[in-house]
């Protein structure tokens, strides 16, 4: 797996306040309002300033970032805590849909959440208002499925279990993407174990439904290659036509090692039925772009010895070490 040199980072001492959240984080030098994900300010800027990497509010290894607290948690949180909620029944599904994925820095978050208003919900179960994920994903022994969205093939697929630690039960999933950008999730109830071989039943409905949907033959064996971890806040467009999902503290792990994401990033994914959402318009405002990738090909990238050129850049910015 080739080498990724990170710059370090710290937090500078004095706090303060995210709009529109009540929340306080450390300030961060070197961040302007159209952040895109730019470094942080370095140890050598922190001494330049009086301060010495002792005086930080959180205890910060070389090349690791925010990982002492969970700013982006806390942000999230704060903004979870403002809106009004929406129960489960009356999310709009949005099964078929155009996907956009950011990656963003808790300050960003923070003027992307202040833009927003008062125009979206946030999604409540049970009085919960951020919940944990659990995914495993299947695929062939030589990475099929992960060479297929490495080479951007037309007709790609993922194939994962999903567990549902908070509530909303655990389910396996099968997401399409065909022409014109466009993304098919299906999915049925899974009972079977997590990250163990799937079910008879669950590869049957991967064969049937890659054959109807995508006229592809399903690749076999299919086996459990890796799994994720986050925590996930949904905000919903009071249009019905939108929705925004804000995944953090994300852990791919493979039984092996573990490749763990910055604690001051945020993983935002656009779902909408024509692209336009609202959150697409505010987040070209603020300078920040979509990125091309998935959890499933950063855990591989991070995790396996696998060519990943063109997520480089991403791995740089959001992961960490994987160790």
């Amino acid at each position: 797996m080739p080498i990724i040199h990170r710059a370090p980072l710290i937090a500078c001492g004095p706090t303060v306040n995210l709009p529109s959240t009540g929340c306080r984080i450390p300030a961060v030098r070197g961040l302007s309002p159209g952040d895109r994900g730019l470094p942080f300010a370095s140890l050598a800027s922190a001494s330049e300033h009086g301060r010495s990497a002792d005086d930080t509010q959180v205890h910060v290894r070389r090349g690791e970032g925010f990982v002492g607290r969970p700013y982006a948690d806390a942000l999230l949180a704060g903004v979870a805590a403002r809106l009004p909620g929406m129960e489960l029944d009356d999310v709009p599904q949005l099964m078929s849909r155009v996907d956009r994925k950011y990656i963003v820095t808790a300050a960003t978050m923070s003027h992307l959440a202040a833009e927003l208003g008062d125009r979206f919900q946030v999604l409540r179960i049970d009085g919960r208002r951020q919940f944990r994920y659990t995914s495993t994903y299947y695929d062939t022994p030589d990475l099929l499925t992960y060479h297929h969205h490495r080479q951007d093939r037309r007709r790609r697929f993922k194939l994962r279990t999903r567990t549902y630690l908070d509530g909303g039960g655990q389910w396996l999933e099968l997401k399409l993407s065909g022409a014109r950008g466009s993304t098919d999730k299906h999915r049925i109830p899974y009972d079977g174990a997590p990250g163990q071989p799937l079910t008879e039943e669950a590869l049957d409905f991967a064969r049937d439904t890659l054959l109807k949907e995508l006229h592809l033959v399903a690749p076999e064996p299919m086996q459990p290659v890796l799994a994720t971890d986050y925590r996930r806040v949904t905000l919903i467009d009071q249009s019905g036509g939108a929705r925004l999902t804000c995944d953090t503290g994300l852990v791919c792990r493979d039984g092996h090692r573990r490749a763990p994401a910055r604690g001051d990033m945020v993983l935002l994914e656009s779902k909408s039925a024509d692209g336009r959402a609202l959150a697409d318009k505010v987040l070209r405002g603020l300078g920040v772009r979509p990125v091309s990738v998935s959890k499933y090909c950063l855990a591989v990238a991070a995790l396996r010895a696998q060519p990943a050129n063109r997520w480089h850049p991403i791995l740089h910015r959001y992961l960490l070490p994987a160790g």
